[in-house]
């Protein structure tokens, strides 16, 4: 493999992705802050850097998973971030979940390096990377996306192009919005169906195959049946969720009754409010 990657973010999403890139025989270089992410890497030919701004100058192509739109500023923009050592022609691919419009800011200040982005989020899960399964949500120009989809499948199919820059990140929002709305659904289903006097492992064994199932169901099984279990993930749903609400205003999009009306409850469930 020619073309040289680094990866920032190498928590329980980012760093199965990683590990399938230097599995892979790609040239990696990683940096984290935390020293017990890198340790997973010790058995591989991965290099560990001392700043992001080492990673951008020994790769082509930098990923970046971290959580949210000030941590990606922070590893690009910083005085010892990607973008200060990054050659021209270099690629970032943003893998965080953030705000479209945190995307164009990003790709404005890396073209003046002559540096392209592409926002890739990405749905499924360390275990589905793992598995090469994830997908990733594409958006930037054809020809970025082009370079670097043979690094995105190393851990994903499918690999989505949607379009422009920014693409990625609405796809993904939606998403999560539409996930974040069926969790209250499915924690309503399981308690109906406890008042029904059934037993509530075996219903989820039915939604697992049946037509009514959805993954938000699978993951309210798997957290216990009830909010507590879920509360981890709040702070993310909210985030993402308060970005959809974001860009719907922006574009003038009346926001859909039902699923806001579930996603609000989800969030409430949760111990969290969303953004208005």
């Amino acid at each position: 493999m020619t073309t040289k990657v680094g990866f920032i973010g190498l928590g329980s999403q980012g760093g199965p992705m990683a590990r399938r890139i230097v599995e892979e025989g790609y040239p990696l270089t990683i940096w984290a802050r935390s020293p017990a992410t890198l340790e997973p890497f010790r058995d591989t030919a991965a290099t560990v850097a001392s700043t992001p701004s080492q990673v951008g100058a020994a790769s082509d192509v930098v990923a970046i998973c971290v959580v949210a739109d000030a941590d990606v500023d922070e590893v690009l923009l910083g005085p010892n971030g990607v973008l200060a050592g990054m050659s021209t022609g270099g690629i970032v691919a943003i893998h965080s979940t953030i705000h479209p419009d945190t995307c164009q800011a990003l790709a404005d200040r890396a073209a003046e390096r002559g540096i392209k982005v592409v926002d890739a989020p990405v749905s499924g899960g360390g275990s589905a990377a793992k598995e090469r399964r994830l997908l990733v949500m594409a958006g930037g120009d054809e020809d970025s996306v082009a370079r670097c989809r043979p690094i995105f499948e190393t851990f994903a199919d499918p690999v989505i192009h949607l379009g422009p820059l920014g693409s990625g990140q609405l796809a993904k929002v939606l998403n999560n919005f539409v996930f974040t709305a069926q969790i209250a659904l499915a924690l309503e289903t399981y308690s109906f169906a406890d008042r029904l006097g059934m037993d509530r492992a075996t219903v989820a064994r039915v939604l697992a195959d049946g037509s009514g199932g959805s993954g938000a169901a699978s993951v309210v099984a798997a957290a216990g049946f009830a909010a507590p279990g879920l509360r981890p993930a709040a702070a993310l749903l909210r985030k993402d969720v308060g970005i959809m609400f974001d860009v719907a205003r922006a574009k003038g999009a009346v926001e859909p009754v039902a699923l806001t009306a579930l996603a609000r409850r989800t969030l409430e469930l949760l111990g969290h409010t969303a953004d208005a």
